[in-house]
C-alpha cells in the first residue's frame, strides 16, 4: 500500500495520492533518463558501496568501454548529481569518482529492480 503522507515533488499538492498516472510515467520516465546511456549502469555498479575509483580503475574494471564513453558518461553522472569527482592538485593530476549520499541512494532501488527482474515468469517457446 502506498503511504499518502509522504511530499511528492511532481504532485500539485505534494501528495501521494493526487498523482495522476500521467505524473507518475513522467516522474518514472524522468528518473530512467538519468540512467540511460550504455555504460552508465556498470559504472554505478562499480561504485556502489561507497567506492572511491580513479579514473583508470573504472577503466580497468570496465574494458569494453572507450576512454571517451567513460569520460561523456562520468560528466552526465556528475551533472546529475549521481557522482562526484575529486580532483587532486599534484602531478600528475589524479581524479577519484565516488557516488554522492543521492547516487547512494539508488542501489537499493536497483537490488529491487534486479530481484523483480530475476522473478519473471517463464516464457512459452515459439510454435
Amino acid at each position: 500500500m502506498a503511504r499518502t503522507d509522504r511530499k511528492v515533488s511532481y504532485s500539485p499538492t505534494g501528495k501521494l495520492a493526487d498523482v495522476t498516472p500521467e505524473m507518475a510515467a513522467a516522474g518514472v520516465d524522468a528518473a530512467l533518463r538519468l540512467l540511460d546511456g550504455r555504460w552508465k549502469m556498470e559504472i554505478l555498479f562499480q561504485l556502489f558501496g561507497g567506492g572511491v575509483l580513479r579514473f583508470s580503475e573504472l577503466e580497468r574494471a570496465i574494458p569494453a568501454v572507450s576512454q571517451k564513453m567513460l569520460t561523456q558518461h562520468l560528466r552526465e553522472l556528475e551533472r546529475d548529481g549521481l557522482v562526484t569527482r575529486t580532483l587532486h592538485a599534484q602531478v600528475p593530476p589524479r581524479v577519484d569518482y565516488a557516488l554522492t549520499a543521492w547516487g547512494e541512494a539508488l542501489c537499493p532501488v536497483l537490488d529491487a529492480l534486479l530481484d523483480w527482474a530475476a522473478r519473471r515468469p517463464a516464457q512459452p517457446a515459439p510454435a
